[in-house]
């Protein structure tokens, strides 16, 4: 046996491991405000020392105190690994079950240091989109990875593994919960109350559900986001070559944007407070250009208007400076949006205008009532400054950060006349619910757990060979759809957009899933490739997710505020043969505001993945369809009809539409 299959196996070690120097490279979250009274603080020290012997709770115990007085979180960081922490090969990882290997694979990825935002706080994107709440539970659960067999399952909350329980090979592996509070019990300070006692966590779907692969799931979504948007404001229908995207932005998601601009082909000017985050997209070549004087951020921004270039601009400073010296250097703005992760607003989401990004960082847990107000007057500024471009003719729109959710409530100036409404759309209202979701296209993703980047050509050439086809065969209303899919697959070897695993993204429907999926399972049957494959999906999709202020802000039956489709999605999945299904509070806009779904399958190349690739599949986005459908959705009622002439077993219930001035004669 290897030390890695042993540091494995063993779990939690008997004997404490030497305390590891704070390494001030890596990008680590910010101090979480202190918010435990001194009762709870003993409660969560009881809590964290749960996992631990009682021989060694006197000397952990004065360690973890530090770790809450110091960081606002117990980490455990004593029991981070020795050893480094990647995607291996899944051969590579110790276990009598694939599936088993598959998930400790993608786990190792979510928190590897060129994946994760915050990897020693096991935290993956978001500012608190965590895997584990600490390194014990870290270490359990890849012991009882490592332990598994086919006819058990392991239960996790909120990071926490409950155990491996009995079940039979038809369940799924692992079954994820994260942040499901009571519902009076799931505002912000709820979370970091119940995340600093060590009972929850805010698992931010594809970080909690091990589904995350790189920046390059979100890179696929703004690149479709900015295409279209470019499509909507094209006055002869002309390209977006010479006009300019504005945005803000470079951490874990919103890293993503400045390659996105450069496929879609715009001028992409983005800000970022950080230094570390702006230095890692700059080396990975994400970013092209990097400034820190505003004067000459303007004097390249002409050049590359003037020019029609295609180039990524990083800005180290504030997104409010951006609007504002734009506006007085009449550099006219064509698309502007935000990327900031306004979900987490006191907590390092978002950087005011007024302070640097030292004194931010300090503020918010030292005077967090303080950090709030310039916060939100940050916020009043900076739609301030947008609603100037705005009336010279920028189309501007929210992201599905929470802008305009936490604009509102700053007091900005961001409702419409009656007061009632936002005066911007939500890309998911104007863009991806009616062009997308609706029609059952979503972020269909994979992962080759050979690690082999051969088997990801193979199987980008597998999708493009079954997207094609589909195009041929496919009505209108979805060809622009696939021919955007069928671009961005062909070049995605060379935008070299694999970051940790060897990972692809793409958006299909449920025709176009399941194809591409029964395909991968017979090359994987017929050694065409060398290891099975894991399909997953992010959050943002046709059918996972209730998010009033995103995934679902296009439904407009009232329905949007309701969680019964993300629940009846997971529990859908999980008997029709996920290998693993997850359930959060939370997600792209935050706790309280979202609960979203998921799922991940491995497909081992056996004729029973064959029989539930089909069944889970097509349920995991008909339920959506479904629920799109019966919100009256144009798009939706299409896809149903569809749907159901695919599968004759399939009766959706569909809505009757009610003629105008039938109910005007009432009111």
């Amino acid at each position: 046996m290897n030390s890695f299959h042993q540091a494995i196996k063993q779990g939690i070690p008997s004997q404490l491991p030497q305390l590891k120097a704070y390494d001030v490279d890596i990008n680590h979250a910010p101090k979480r405000k202190d918010i435990l009274s001194k009762d709870e603080k003993k409660l969560a020290l009881q809590n964290a020392l749960r996992y631990f012997d009682k021989s060694q709770h006197e000397f952990l115990a004065t360690e973890f105190l530090q770790e809450l007085n110091e960081y606002g979180r117990i980490y455990m960081y004593r029991f981070r690994p020795d050893y480094d922490i990647f995607a291996r090969p899944i051969n590579d990882y110790p276990g009598q079950c694939e599936s088993a290997k598959a998930l400790m694979l993608m786990i190792q990825n979510n928190l590897d240091p060129s994946v994760a935002q915050h990897p020693h706080e096991l935290i993956t994107y978001g500012g608190n989109g965590a895997v584990f709440q600490n390194w014990a539970q870290y270490l359990l659960a890849m012991k009882y990875l490592s332990e598994m067999t086919d006819e058990q399952t392991l239960v996790m909350y909120s990071g926490h593994p409950m155990g491996l329980f009995p079940s039979h090979k038809n369940a799924p592996r692992v079954v994820v919960t994260n942040g499901m509070m009571i519902p009076n019990y799931s505002k912000q300070d709820d979370w970091e109350k119940y995340n600093a006692l060590g009972v929850t966590q805010y698992g931010q779907m594809t970080a909690g559900s091990y589904m995350y692969i790189g920046p390059q799931g979100i890179v696929h979504g703004t690149t479709i986001t900015v295409l279209n948007a470019g499509r909507k404001i094209a006055k002869n229908g002309e390209d977006l070559s010479g006009k300019i995207f504005v945005t803000s932005g470079l951490g874990g998601m919103s890293g993503a944007q400045p390659k996105a601009g450069n496929i879609a082909g715009c001028i992409t000017v983005i800000a970022e407070v950080n230094p570390k985050a702006v230095h890692t997209r700059h080396s990975q070549g994400w970013v092209d250009d990097v400034f820190e004087d505003l004067n000459l951020l303007v004097a390249r921004v002409k050049k590359a208007q003037l020019n029609k270039e295609i180039i990524s601009i990083a800005y180290l400073g504030n997104i409010v400076s951006i609007w504002e010296k734009f506006d007085t250097e009449n550099i006219y703005i064509d698309l502007g949006s935000d990327q900031t992760s306004l979900h987490n607003p006191w907590a390092g989401g978002y950087y005011p205008a007024d302070l640097s990004f030292e004194e931010a960082n300090i503020m918010m847990a030292s005077h967090p009532k303080d950090f709030k107000n310039h916060v939100q007057a940050s916020l009043r500024r900076q739609t301030d400054a947008i609603n100037k471009h705005t009336a010279k003719g920028t189309y501007f729109f929210d992201y599905g950060n929470a802008f305009l959710l936490e604009a509102s409530r700053a007091g900005a100036d961001i409702m419409d006349e009656s007061g009632s409404h936002f005066k911007y759309n939500s890309y998911v209202e104007d863009i991806m619910g009616p062009l997308c979701f609706d029609y059952g296209f979503g972020p269909f993703r994979w992962v080759c757990t050979s690690g082999n980047p051969d088997d990801l050509a193979k199987t980008d050439a597998i999708a493009t060979r079954i997207l094609e086809q589909l195009k041929n065969e496919s009505p209108e209303e979805i060809q622009q759809q696939l021919q955007d899919n069928i671009k961005w697959i062909k070049g995605a070897q060379e935008n070299n957009l694999v970051v940790g695993s060897q990972a692809r993204i793409l958006y299909a429907d449920a025709i176009g899933r399941i194809k591409i999926a029964k395909a991968f399972n017979e090359a994987v049957a017929n050694n065409i490739l060398s290891a099975p494959i894991v399909l997953g999906r992010d959050h943002h999709d046709v059918s996972g997710t209730d998010s009033p202020f995103r995934e679902t802000s296009n439904i407009y039956d009232g329905s949007s505020f309701t969680a019964d489709m993300a629940i009846q999605n997971v529990i859908g999945d999980s008997f029709r043969g996920a290998t693993w299904v997850s359930i959060h509070n939370g997600g792209g806009v935050g706790w309280g505001e979202v609960i979203n779904g998921g799922f991940g399958m491995v497909l081992d190349g056996s004729e029973a993945t064959d029989n539930n690739l089909k069944s889970m599949l097509f349920w995991d986005v008909n339920n959506g369809i479904s629920r799109r459908s019966w919100a009256r959705n144009e798009g939706a009622i299409f896809t149903a009809k569809r749907a159901m002439e695919f599968n004759k077993n399939l009766k959706i219930t569909l809505p009757n539409l009610v003629e105008d001035g039938v109910l005007e004669k009432l009111f």
